[in-house]
């Protein structure tokens, strides 16, 4: 980025008496969970006793995790796990967007809950999602998807504001992405000296201007300057953003400072975490927010043409 750029048909189904279909809900939903339940339920016994070796235990704890799958979305299903007369389940979610249809035979859903499939979910545990980027905790099935929200193993999002890029990985990996995908500009160094200009200052956008990725103390960081409308007053505006999670972000802070003609505006503050997407920041102006009026000020000359310098500096709090 090169800088002062702004750049279901559903056939009918024969009805069903009421009472029946409660009944009969409830004996599938015992023969579709029962053998789970056999495999999984004794796990306060001794190992001996649930299962005669690891790769027996693994296969049946697969064959659980499958019938937790909604065949519609493929995610794991949570109560209320809903099932038709015939014993097919989904989740809540696909409940709805399959109109009260059973995917599967088409009869009506309508309210039964899939009580023994839930109770088998009770008694697993399953490792994060996340196992295979470093994650080595277990969690109870019904724990497990609030841990995976917030697990610090999760993969981060692309950082750069100025598309809807959708990659997602590791440090490294978003570091690598950015220099050879975005072409964004790379530094090594705790200070920074830069200068925007841009030739019609009067057209404020909202886009990104520039991002920076500066290296040093062995972390990465993001440097955004860019022009946005703050109600009807046209501003320009520069944060810094931590490749990393919040709790890593409080160990640094930085400054931002702009200004001439014997004026400056100074800014100081903590980065905010890439987990924090970027118009989260930018909408809470956390950063050094300028004026289009004291911008062109501090660009002197004709006001025709923005000239801004900042510069800034981050360092380690001890």
């Amino acid at each position: 980025m090169s800088p002062g750029t702004i750049y279901l048909d559903v056939p009918e189904s024969p009805s069903l008496d009421s009472t029946e279909t409660t009944a009969d809900a409830d004996v599938v939903a015992v023969a579709a969970a029962g053998s789970a339940a056999s495999s999984v339920g004794a796990s306060s016994a001794p190992p001996s006793a649930s299962c005669g070796s690891s790769k027996s235990c693994s296969k049946s704890t697969s064959s659980v995790h499958e019938l937790l799958e909604c065949p519609v979305c493929t995610n794991s299903m949570y109560p209320p796990i809903h099932q038709c007369p015939n014993g097919h389940t989904l989740c809540s979610t696909c409940k709805v967007r399959v109109h009260n249809r059973c995917p599967t035979c088409r009869y009506e859903l309508g309210n039964i809950r899939c009580l023994a499939l839930e109770k088998v979910a009770e008694s697993l545990e399953l490792p994060c999602r996340y196992q295979g980027l470093g994650c080595p905790d277990i969690f109870p099935y019904y724990s497990k998807l609030k841990h995976e929200a917030q697990c610090c193993f999760r993969p981060y999002g692309c950082p750069y504001a100025g598309s809807e890029c959708s990659v997602s990985g590791n440090i490294p990996t978003l570091v690598a992405h950015l220099r050879d995908d975005h072409k964004v500009d790379m530094h090594n160094g705790c200070t920074f000296n830069h200068r925007y200009v841009k030739s019609n200052p009067q057209e404020v956008e909202n886009a990104t201007w520039m991002l920076t990725v500066f290296n040093c103390y062995g972390q990465h960081f993001c440097l955004h300057f860019e022009a946005f409308q703050l109600g009807t007053m046209p501003v320009y505006m520069a944060f810094l953003r931590f490749m990393g999670d919040d709790n890593d972000a409080k160990n640094f802070s930085y400054s931002l400072e702009v200004g001439a003609n014997g004026r400056k505006l100074m800014w100081q503050g903590v980065p905010r975490s890439i987990r924090d997407c970027h118009k989260k920041v930018r909408d809470s102006h956390d950063g050094l927010i300028i004026q289009r009026n004291m911008a062109l000020f501090f660009s002197g000359g004709d006001r025709k043409e923005l000239k801004l310098r900042v510069t800034g500096r981050i360092w380690r709090e001890q």
